[in-house]
């Protein structure tokens, strides 16, 4: 029951979020898709697209959709994109830095810090990680994590089940920090709200019931819709 809460939850926040933005752009023309730059619906060979990967051309341009696609800049709004950023007195190189680091002890007494496994990095070197070399230290930490049959991850000491009944905690986490990152950066805010009124599609395949934390498509869609109802920390 815990868990079926905690995604409707997360839903009615993405839906929230849509109805916000659609009350932001109201008042706004509708603006074609023909003056962004081609670069961001560039066709990839099918050859070269990851098995990961959904591509630039899977979005529909004439219906004014675009993919966050890491090959051009709009991959600076994915997790993996390196754009640093303060949060609650700690800095991380990206959000997937942050992401990562909670799966690792935060000191000796942790209860993760066990001799039976190894770590292959500390949580401040994590913190410092983008890119796939940061997923990969999730990766690590995921099979450490398995052995010692640990299915939480913590931040400031609180311990967070996010596949679990912690999920909408780890959203509310994971939005914040997104926040953060565009507040501190002028020029990723700036093409944040260049895109306007472009829906978002991620750039890698997500199952239908994909917890709200992972649609990071979906968290910038709802923090440009704050940044243009002129709402929230972000509207400065």
């Amino acid at each position: 029951m815990k868990k079926f809460f905690s995604v409707k939850h997360g839903v009615v926040a993405v839906l929230f979020s849509t109805l916000l933005s659609s009350c932001a752009f109201a008042s706004l023309s509708s603006s074609p898709a023909g003056q962004y730059p081609d670069e961001w619906w560039k066709p990839v060979p099918a050859d070269q697209v990851a098995g990961w990967e959904v591509p630039p051309q899977a979005a529909d341009r004439s219906k004014n959709e675009v993919v966050l696609s890491k090959r051009n800049e709009l991959g600076q709004f994915s997790n993996l994109g390196a754009v640093g950023f303060r949060l609650d007195g700690e800095y991380y190189a990206s959000v997937e830095g942050l992401w990562q680091a909670m799966k690792y002890p935060e000191s000796n007494q942790d209860e993760r810090a066990n001799s039976s496994v190894t770590w292959a990095f500390t949580r401040q070197q994590v913190m410092m990680m983008t890119g796939f070399e940061a997923k990969h230290a999730g990766d690590l930490a995921n099979a450490n994590m398995k052995k010692l049959g640990i299915k939480w991850v913590t931040y400031k000491g609180e311990k967070i089940e996010y596949n679990g009944v912690g999920q909408s905690r780890h959203y509310e986490l994971i939005l914040q920090a997104c926040r953060e990152k565009v507040a501190q950066n002028p020029k990723l805010k700036e093409l944040l709200l260049s895109t306007a009124p472009l829906t978002f599609l991620a750039d890698h395949k997500q199952a239908p019931d994909t917890l709200p934390s992972y649609r990071y498509n979906e968290i910038y869609f709802k923090i440009r819709g704050e940044l243009m109802a002129g709402s929230g920390s972000l509207a400065q």
